[in-house]
């Protein structure tokens, strides 16, 4: 089992910037994808970021704004957020799967998340 703590979420004006963590424990998630969604009132859950063992993903709606990383030492994830927009506002969460890239972008091939960290941007 691996369980999946975020933090680092928090209210900041249009243009600021924040860092989410996602802290790992149980096991080692060296070889797992990991990922980064997002998800608004009323809307469904989003892709936003993940990771594989050599590459990296983004939305089209986070791409050059956003950058995942991955501290393996620490067995932690990040998401840094820049320039942020008021329609970033969402929890946003942290998950993570086995396996291969097929599907990542569907919350459903995850098979592990976290409680998840409230972002809001005002405008």
């Amino acid at each position: 089992q691996v369980q999946l703590v975020e933090s680092g979420g928090g209210l900041v004006q249009a243009g600021g910037s924040l860092r989410l963590s996602c802290a790992a424990s149980g096991r080692s998630i060296s070889n797992y994808i990991m990922g980064w969604f997002r998800q608004a009132p009323g809307k469904e859950r989003e892709f936003v970021a993940a990771v594989s063992l050599g590459r990296t993903y983004y939305a089209d709606s986070v791409k050059g704004r956003f950058t995942i990383s991955r501290d393996h030492t620490k067995n932690t994830v990040y998401l840094q957020l820049n320039s942020l927009k008021p329609e970033d506002t969402a929890v946003y969460y942290c998950a993570a799967r086995v396996g291969a890239w097929v599907h990542g972008v569907l919350p459903s091939s995850y098979n592990y998340w976290g409680l998840g960290t409230q972002v809001t941007v005002s405008s």
